[in-house]
């Protein structure tokens, strides 16, 4: 069996089977695409590599700059589509699991403090259709902490206005329901009243409560450009991300258990969440001089 016809019965197992996202999906087909790919340049193919083919590719790309976390997300695409591999019965091994993960730290988030979050939606221009949905997009965002795909994938039957709540369809399809804050309530309401109703278009029928000009949903492309044309403007540095990472570092800040925000971030591993707890060294000075009897 040729290897794009392996590739693609793998993207079928993917959906069908593992019913992953669609973004998981992608990366994962990215990944195996670009390792099929150089297989072909080495007169190779998928299905015959063994694991002294695979250290050969990920050498190549550590050469190329590629950095451990990639590296990591790489050899679990290939762990996965030989696991696909050996189901269909074209091998018996996996010679990627032969190989150990790379081994890396995770970064510290990046932080907004929180005068340049208010900086940063102040700045947005209200008195536009485009600036309104802006405004409510990411105050939704920094208010219940969400990721880009998951703001940009909320329908309008997701949106509980009387109570205050949003349903969210995280990673792996798992379903949280998250409180919302006073600012992005009366943002959300002004968008639905005063943008979304005029953004719409008679001949496309959506439910997204995030839509563009042309009245579809609105693309994560076209999200983040507009935060960074915001940024610009408000003189501050950083990611559409940056605003969930500023979400759970105040809350945390603030006084919030490492549990609650667990589970507003719809982490499945506590230790995920407790990078947020970093203090930088600037407040462990103030604390050790304020605190400490020889301060």
């Amino acid at each position: 069996m040729d290897d794009e016809r392996v590739l693609r019965r793998y993207e079928d197992y993917l959906q069908v089977e593992l019913r992953l996202s669609r973004n998981t999906i992608e990366t994962y087909l990215r990944e195996c695409r670009g390792y099929g790919a150089y297989m072909e340049e080495n007169t190779s193919s998928i299905v015959e590599a063994g694991t002294g083919n695979i250290h050969d590719y990920l050498r190549y790309r550590y050469n190329r700059h590629i950095d451990m976390r990639t590296q990591a997300k790489t050899l679990s695409s290939l762990r996965s589509l030989y696991d696909f591999i050996r189901k269909e019965g074209l091998r018996e091994d996996n010679p990627a699991r032969q190989i150990e993960r790379p081994k890396h730290r995770l970064p510290l988030p990046s932080v907004l403090p929180l005068e340049e979050v208010e900086a940063f939606l102040g700045v947005i221009d209200t008195s536009t259709l485009i600036g309104i949905r802006d405004r409510s997009l990411f105050e939704l965002i920094y208010s219940c902490g969400l990721r880009i795909s998951e703001s940009l994938n909320i329908s309008i039957r997701q949106v509980y206005l009387c109570e205050g709540l949003i349903r969210v369809i995280g990673k792996g399809d798992k379903e949280r329901i998250l409180p919302l804050g006073g600012e992005a309530k009366h943002w959300l309401i002004k968008y639905l009243k005063e943008s979304r109703p005029f953004l719409l278009k008679p001949d496309r029928v959506t439910d997204a409560l995030f839509i563009s000009q042309r009245g579809r949903g609105l693309s994560r492309k076209s999200a983040w450009k507009r935060f960074k044309e915001i940024s610009l403007k408000a003189g501050i540095e950083g990611k559409v991300h940056t605003l969930r990472h500023s979400f759970a570092t105040h809350l945390l800040q603030g006084g919030a258990d490492l549990r609650s925000v667990q589970e507003l971030l719809g982490h499945a591993d506590i230790s995920t969440t407790q990078v947020y707890t970093h203090i930088d060294g600037s407040e462990l000075a103030e604390y050790h001089q304020e605190f400490h009897p020889r301060g």
